[in-house]
């Protein structure tokens, strides 16, 4: 008895609560109008857990390989109420990335969507002998139709298996930017946490009839914990595209949305903007990549005072700080750069190389304590100990405090230049690139120079029939930063490199102009 009676709660504790009561409200809006109430998609979860359960062998470890479909969120979560441990692969992957996760966390089911994935699914079969089980969503060759197979069962009561909050949850593959990839472990503890600094902190409209246009497999399905226990409803797009957005938001008077920054500018410099009815939208949630101060200080007069901000990491998932709507001050470009304050449930502090704090307006690395944290890296010990050296984790971002508090994050810590023996942070010549008038969007990296050890080099995005040149940019930042962080050359591009996620791609620009 002892063992239960103080049992941790959850996430499976609060998606089950939330689909047992009001079972006719709706909660979904599929991408081809399919509308699910709560008691459907519990229904349809149920389905699910019991299909898994009485595979056998007996499921351990699964992943799921799909585009937006509701089929997703059955999948995922009757995976969760089965007790096996969860990995999402990304849907632009290749064979060859799958097959290193497959290998890595000892994958022995694939859940794949078989309108896109069966060539894939037929591919891992041949390669990937630890896998025992191949389920298609929809008709496929290679495994059996899940949501055939699953009407076999009858629908029961959701009940959240007991867990160690400890205890493995779910396996999240970091981007692969400095190497393989690694298996980052979360715990029960770590995604209750993370849905607890949601509900706590996030400012949710009284009304939630939210967007997912972001991949289920990763940030789209981030909020579904959230928004079904606060009696919301999602309408799931198949992915992004600006006027889809758009045309989405109209129709079905959406109230939040989250959106990584490109997406956001892309739709406010679409040449339909304008077009339609955004007036419903309460609430932008944005992060996973910085927002140059001046492009959104360009968005929220355009949207509104809309906007908020969540930054964190794949290892301290979503929320390590936010900046609230009120925040977002225009006439402070400082504090527009800036990435928020710390949310209750984790310590943050600024520490550099000897792991001493810095004082405010001092350069230093973000690190956090808490039970946000991931357990660590899969099978690395090595690397796991590094990114907890002292007892912190070390985010690899590298921020400065301002005396009410406030986070600016001014570069990745590897992203840093060395220029002449000087420290050049690549965010704070961006937000001057930016701000200047014709400038879309604009990435700086070192590359090697004989003379300074690296150069800082800015590769720039124009408006549409801007003139701006490379001698009035590096005078720019020149006359707002110093010579030192004044780039020695820029390069004007029609679009920058972008990761799946949408994040700006580095990587991509280094092996370009500054390959090894």
């Amino acid at each position: 008895m002892s063992d239960f009676l103080h049992q941790a709660i959850t996430t499976g504790d609060l998606v089950a609560h939330a689909l047992s009561r009001d079972l006719d409200r709706l909660v979904l809006i599929g991408v081809d109008g399919e509308r699910v109430t709560a008691g459907g998609m519990r229904d349809s979860i149920s389905r699910f857990q019991q299909l898994f359960e009485n595979l056998d062998p007996a499921p351990k470890r699964a992943a799921v390989l799909a585009r937006n479909r509701v089929e997703v969120l059955y999948a995922t979560n009757g995976l969760g109420f089965a007790g096996i441990v969860l990995t999402t692969l990304h849907p632009m992957g290749s064979v060859e990335d799958y097959l290193y996760v497959i290998e890595d966390a000892g994958i022995d089911t694939l859940v794949y969507d078989a309108e896109l994935y069966e060539p894939i699914a037929a591919a891992l079969k041949q390669r990937a002998p630890r896998l025992r089980h191949f389920l298609a969503m929809g008709e496929g060759s290679v495994g059996r139709d899940i949501v055939e197979a699953s009407q076999t069962y009858e629908p029961q009561p959701l009940a959240a298996k007991p867990a160690d909050p400890a205890a493995l949850f779910r396996i999240a593959y970091s981007g692969g930017t400095t190497g393989k990839p690694k298996g980052i472990m979360c715990s029960h503890q770590s995604a209750m946490t993370s849905a607890m600094i949601q509900l706590l902190e996030w400012e949710w409209p009284a009304e939630i009839r939210h967007l997912i246009c972001a991949p289920l497999s990763h940030s789209g399905a981030a909020v579904l914990t959230t928004v079904l226990s606060k009696g919301g409803f999602m309408v799931v797009m198949p992915g992004f595209d600006p006027v889809s957005t758009m045309q989405a938001i109209e129709e079905h008077r959406i109230t939040s949305v989250l959106l990584v920054p490109t997406m956001v500018i892309a739709i406010m410099d679409h040449p339909r903007f304008g077009e339609f009815d955004l007036s419903s939208l309460e609430v932008v949630f944005y992060g996973a990549a910085a927002f140059p101060a001046a492009r959104l200080r360009h968005a929220i007069e355009r949207f509104g005072p809309v906007f908020f901000q969540f930054y964190g990491q794949a290892e301290a998932p979503m929320s390590v700080t936010v900046m609230r709507r009120s925040e977002h001050d225009v006439t402070k470009p400082d504090r527009l750069a800036s990435c928020g304050r710390p949310t209750s449930l984790v310590h943050v502090a600024l520490m550099d190389d000897s792991m001493n704090e810095v004082a405010d307006g001092t350069p230093g690395e973000i690190c956090v304590r808490g039970p946000l944290l991931m357990s660590g890296y899969l099978g690395k010990p090595e690397e796991t100990a590094a990114a907890f050296e002292g007892g912190w984790l070390h985010t690899g971002d590298v921020a400065v405090r301002s005396a009410d508090g406030f986070l600016r994050i001014v570069d990745r810590k590897k992203d840093m230049i060395v220029t002449g023996g000087f420290n050049v942070y690549a965010r704070e010549v961006e937000d001057v690139l930016v701000d200047q008038v014709g400038v879309r969007q604009a990435a700086v990296i070192g590359v090697p120079d004989p003379k300074w050890g690296e150069a800082v080099k800015a590769v720039v995005v124009l408006e549409p029939g801007a003139t701006v040149t490379a001698e009035a940019l590096i005078a720019a930042v020149r006359e707002r930063k110093g010579a030192v962080q004044a780039p020695k050359s820029v390069d004007f591009v029609d679009a920058l490199p972008v990761t799946p996620v949408g994040k700006p791609d580095k990587k991509a620009l280094r092996q370009k102009y500054a390959p090894a």
